[in-house]
Order: structure tokens, then sequence, then C-alpha cells
């Protein structure tokens, strides 16, 4: 797919496709917020992560609406790449991976909802199936519709949070000599993987490797972005790249292997200069130190903008890029509306109805979570559907 642009995002004239639009949300000119996503960044991070694992397998994590980024244009993406496996958390997200890549095997990770096993046949997905209920209830649908589909196996080795025991699925292996046994994959998660030398980590490795030796022959999945960097002992079958295909750190404390994969711009509002001593926003959280001029634009938390990123007299919030200089929020992250201090900008840099950046090549992902308190998950998973959306595809 080809794009025309100019040099503003907000003036993209797309060429657009069923499978990856160029553009989504309402028009540029009437959004508070502008969103990109750089497609091809996508596509190289996978492609890289790829390399790193080779030969196993490199599928993706689409699930959350692809991180904030858009399941169809992801999975879109991926799929003509080469990638031929994708994990959804539930069937709405199955549905709309299933329309985007009509060939790729579909995993559901929350599993099987009762009552649904028509769905996942109607749309050939896969559930994770993640306790002995699930199991019997999988069982019985397959027996009784002779579906042939396949599902996952979840075997929890130290999250305890979803998947069978190990000695439950050393009870069950045997069923793997059966001609339709029905399982697909055999798979675990890593509790730790973010922190490389935490104990939790080989255990996990090593008690998955035990259940493996048990399904010789079923291809099996232990790691998620932060696991692929935990060597080769965690790599197995296949991989299960999430957030650090969209540009978050998987190696959080060292440099970021990946590119950075969104923008957010936000559109400036209004101008208005705050005297001394004058509070800006709700709870009257910040007081301006002097006289202050105040570039109000319109994101807010309704937008996956976090409100924990606020400013007060306490603390200081994250900052935005403006007129290409870095300067700081003022006071709290409203519903709709974010107060930045461009007084050290000089006179006339910023005007109504400009761009500013909330998020770039000089702001990351992490940097915002950092000054919210939280993961580069959280922000991503929380962008908003108000932004008008620009897919890059090269």
């Amino acid at each position: 797919m080809s794009i025309a642009e100019t040099q503003n995002p907000q003036t993209l004239v797309p060429e657009q496709t069923a499978q990856e639009p160029a553009t989504a949300g309402p028009p540029a000119a009437e959004a508070g917020g502008i969103l990109t996503v750089d497609l091809a960044a996508l596509e190289a991070n996978w492609r890289a992560l790829g390399r790193r694992v080779m030969p196993s397998e490199c599928s993706a994590v689409i699930k959350a609406d692809a991180y904030g980024c858009g399941i169809e244009p992801v999975a879109a993406r991926l799929s003509k790449a080469g990638c031929k496996t994708f994990f959804v958390a539930d069937l709405a997200e199955a549905r709309r991976a299933r329309s985007a890549a009509p060939d790729a095997a579909i995993y559901v990770l929350n599993g099987l909802l009762p009552g649904t096993g028509p769905a996942f046949a109607d749309l050939h997905a896969r559930p994770v199936i993640g306790s002995m209920v699930e199991l019997a209830e999988w069982d019985a649908f397959c027996t009784g519709q002779q579906w042939q589909g396949g599902a996952a196996l979840h075997v929890d080795t130290g999250m305890n949070r979803l998947g069978i025991t190990a000695n439950e699925a050393a009870a069950l292996a045997p069923r793997i000599r059966s001609e339709n046994h029905g399982i697909m994959l055999l798979m675990s998660h890593l509790a730790c993987s973010e922190v490389q030398d935490h104990p939790l980590n080989e255990r996990q490795i090593n008690l998955f490797r035990e259940v493996r030796i048990l399904y010789r022959g079923i291809t099996s999945s232990l790691s998620n972005s932060s696991g692929i960097f935990l060597g080769n002992a965690a790599h197995c079958d296949m991989v299960r790249p999430g957030v650090a295909l969209y540009g978050v750190n998987p190696t959080p404390g060292r440099s970021n292997p990946m590119r950075p994969v969104i923008e957010l711009q936000a559109r400036i509002v209004q101008l208005r200069v705050v005297p001394k001593g004058e509070t800006v926003g709700y709870d009257a959280a910040w007081t301006a130190k002097r006289a202050t001029r105040l570039a109000v634009v319109a994101v807010g938390y309704a937008d996956g903008y976090l409100r924990a990123a606020s400013a007060s007299d306490d603390a200081p919030g994250a900052d935005a890029i403006v007129a290409g200089k870095r300067c700081p929020i003022a006071g709290r992250v409203s519903m709709d509306l974010i107060a930045i201090d461009i007084t050290d900008l000089p006179d006339n840099s910023a005007r109504r109805g400009d761009l500013i950046k909330l998020i770039g090549d000089e702001i990351s992902v992490d940097d915002v979570a950092t000054a919210a308190g939280t993961i580069g998950y959280e922000v991503l998973t929380g962008l908003g559907r108000r932004y008008h959306r620009v897919y890059r595809a090269d």
C-alpha cells in the first residue's frame, strides 16, 4: 500500500485498502489528537525478534486492540510479512483478527467460556485451555460436532493465574498418542521475565522443560517479549512477543532494541498567561512560580493519556515537545485537556491549532510510563478512539 503525504501527518491523502487502512477515527481537523502508527517499524520489530529466536517461530500477540494500535491493520501487515500465528484475548478480538488474517492460526488466550464452542468453530479459532473443566467441555463439543480445529493447552509453571498444573499435564500426556488428540500447542507464561536474574525464570523454564518432554512432537511456547531475551532455553518452538512489537523496551534498564512504532500529537486549543502565584487545573496542585505561558491541548485521560502523568508543586509530571523543545506539563491531566508550560519558548513559537508531541522519538512510551509510575503496556493499551489515526506503511 502506498500513502501520499505532505509534511504534516494530519494532511495525509491515503490510498485506502480493505486490509490496511491509511487513516481511521475522526477527521484530522476535528480531532484533538493525532496518533500515527508506523507499520513498517512494527514489521521490522517482528522480523528482528524472529531473527533472534531462529529457528523457532515468531508469532504475534495482538490482544487489547493490538496494544492500542489497531488489530486489523497490525494483523494484516504482519500476516503479509509472514506471521502465521496470532494470539488474542477473546472471541471478539479473534473475529477481528480473522477478518485481517484469513489463513492464520488464531489462539484465544482467555480460553473457553461456557457455550462458546460453536463460535470457535465458526472462526476456526483455537481456545487456550486453562483448566480441566474447560478441557472436558471442549472435548464434549469436539466429539459432538466432530470438530477437529484443535486447541492449546496452558500449563501453569508459576504465574498462578490460568493453566492446569504440571501434575495434571503429566496425567494428560498419554492423550497425545491418540490420533485426534486435538492439542496443537503446549504453552506456559513467564511471570518475571523483565527481571533477567529473577529466580522464578529459571524455575519456570526448568518445569516447562519437564512437561515438554512428555509432549514430544507438540509445538511448545513459553516466552513473551522479555522472555525472548532470556536466551535459547526459553525460546522453545514458538515465542509470543507482544509489547516489544509496538516499541516498548523488553529489556528494562538497558537500551531499547526495538524501533518506536507510535507517535502521539495533541492540538493546542488555547494559549494563556497565568500570573505568578496562581494555580492551574483541578485540585490547585500546581502553582505558577513566575508569570507563566500555557498551551492547553485537547487530549486527556479520556484519550488514554494517564492522569498519573500530572505535575504538582511536589512532583514533576511528564513532558511534551512544543516547537521542538521539551516543555513540562503544568497541573493535573484532566479528562479532555492538558496544560503545558511553554514559558521558556520564544514568543509566537506556538499558536492555536498547532500540534505538539506527547509521545515520539524524543519522548518514548516508556518515558511517559515512568512519569506516570506505570509500565508501557498501560500507556499503549489505553490509547483512545478519539484520535485521528494515521497508518504509515513505509
